[in-house]
Parts: C-alpha cells; structure tokens; sequence
C-alpha cells in the first residue's frame, strides 16, 4: 500500500488529512512572496506541517485508500494501522522516515517525533506549473538635463516677434470658445445619453450570465457501498476489563471513534466484563499490533488467547 502518495493526493484536496492513530497533516496558504536580496519570485503556495494531538478517524484516508484499493473500510483501516504500527516501530528503533513528496519524521533528544515537510511538492492547485524563478535587478540611468547658455535670450527674440500676433490670436480664440461653448453642451448630453444606455445593457447581460450560471465539482470522490467484516480469530489484544457493563460499552465506543475495531468478548472467569482493540488469526500479526499499541496507545494492553463461543 503506497500510503504517501495517498496522504499527497488528499493534501491537494483538503487541509487536514489524519492517520488514526499517528497525527495529522495540516496545510495552510501562503500568497506569493519576492525575496529582494536574491531576486528570486516565488508563487502562491501551501505550507505543510504536522501535528501529532489529531490522531482521532475522520474516515478521509481510510475511504480514499478503500476507494482506490478496491477494499472494504474496515480491510483499508488495517491497513492503516499495519502502516503506522511499522513507522512507530521504526522509529523507537531511532531511524529516519521518508514519506516521497510529503516529509521526513524522527525522534529527537527527547523521543518527541519531529516532522521536516519535503520542499520539492507544492499543494496549492491554483499554482500548478508555476515554478521559483530568479529575475535581475533592473537598471536606471537618469539622462542629464544639457542646459543651453542662450535659452534666455532665444525666449525673449521669441517673445517680441510673437507679440502682435498674440492679440489677434486671442480675439479669435474668445470667438471659437463663445461659439463652441452651446456645441459642447449639446456633445456631452449626447454622451451622457449613449453611456448610460451602454450601461444598463452591460447590467443585464451580466444579471443574464449569473442567472445561468453553473458549478461544476471537478473529479468527486465515488459513493462508496462500506461493507464491514467482523474480525475472528484467536488471538486478542485486551483494552481493559470492567465491572460494570455499561463501563465496558462506553470504553468501546471511545475505540471505535479512534479507529480501532473493538469488540466485547463477554466475562472473564472473575466476573469482569472485557472489551479488546481487535481480534486476529495470526499471532505474529497480534504481537505487532500490541506493540504498536502499547508504544502509542496504552502501556498496559497485553495479548488474550482464546477461542470465542459466537
């Protein structure tokens, strides 16, 4: 089961993407940024990170790996523990976990896992074949003025050859200006007039196109038909035995929301009533997945070997 390149495909879709029982991946948007010292754009994109309190089954990933393996929900939800029970694993044993395109985990001094996101995927879809580019600083040159030592007098021949012909050329310009002014007026009411009918001919052709508007949900995930097979065998990881039943009920309940397929096996011979995290036919099976539990879940939980009556 290729797990990482599950959890990328989701972490385009959705902002958290949880693995029951380990943590949750959490994504958030960053806008484009330039960095002024190395002239390098970047564009908008996801930031990644990892948090290890959200662990409780939202069924995102266990849907999607059953929709794509073509297995039932609670065959892909063991899946899912299989995978998490090794990475625990591999991790107490202290090495460095890769998942392609998504990150590395390890434990650091204090066996706290830490989580380094992988900077070659980019999850915001809107930036798809947008890549980091480097642009060279732009150059200015400022032209200098070039001033002419006979600007002076060349302005003042100017003006005393211009002179009598300024008088005449003002008379005509209040004649135009008179004589143009009731024109003017008659040009902007038209104007107003052609702008305004434009106007409300763009308002209902843009009232048209959002009345016929329609969404479209690109590439939805399939109706899955969950069909959830009861799990037998010998071999049981025990939660705890209550002496009250309903206690019992209620601690399964709290399994079940974490993702675990407990179950109530009924009395043991003191009279308490038992509840286990799951049931298995292979011992090697049950023995990782009670180390994988004691490690993440409960210290105290230890293997039952019986055959049920059902």
């Amino acid at each position: 089961m290729h797990l990482a390149t599950y959890i990328k495909d989701l972490l385009y879709r959705y902002e958290c993407v949880i693995i029951p029982g380990f943590g949750a991946f959490l994504t958030q948007y960053r806008s484009a940024s330039i960095d002024d010292a190395s002239h390098t754009f970047y564009p908008p994109t996801k930031t990644l990170s990892f948090n290890r309190q959200l662990q409780t089954n939202d069924g995102i990933l266990a849907n999607y790996v059953a929709s794509v393996e073509q297995c039932s929900y609670e065959l892909a939800l063991q899946k899912i523990r299989n995978f998490t029970g090794k990475l625990s694993l591999e991790l107490s044993e202290g090495k460095r976990i890769t998942l392609r395109n998504v990150g590395d985990f390890f434990l650091n001094e204090e066996n706290m896992v830490q989580f380094v996101p992988s900077e070659v995927e980019n999850f915001n879809p809107a930036s798809f074949g947008l890549s980091t580019f480097v642009s060279p600083a732009i150059s200015r040159v400022q032209e200098s003025e070039i001033v002419q030592t006979n600007t002076v007098e060349l302005h003042k021949e100017k003006k005393k050859i211009a002179y009598p012909f300024m008088r005449y050329a003002a008379i005509g310009l209040v004649a135009i200006v008179l004589g143009g002014f009731s024109g003017l007026k008659i040009y902007e009411g038209e104007v107003e007039k052609h702008n305004f009918a434009e106007k409300q001919k763009a308002d209902v052709q843009l009232e048209n196109k959002i009345q016929a508007a329609t969404f479209i949900i690109e590439n939805p995930l399939p109706t899955l038909n969950i069909n959830i097979a009861r799990e037998t065998g010998k071999y049981h990881i025990v939660a705890g035995a209550f002496r009250i039943e309903a206690n019992a009920q209620r601690k399964i309940g709290q399994l079940t929301e974490k993702g675990f397929a407990a179950k109530y096996i009924g009395k043991n011979r003191y009279g308490l009533h038992q509840v286990v995290y799951s049931s298995h036919q292979d011992r090697l099976e049950a023995l990782r997945q009670l180390r994988t539990i004691k490690n993440t879940e409960n210290k105290d939980a230890w293997l039952l070997v019986q055959d049920l009556n059902d």
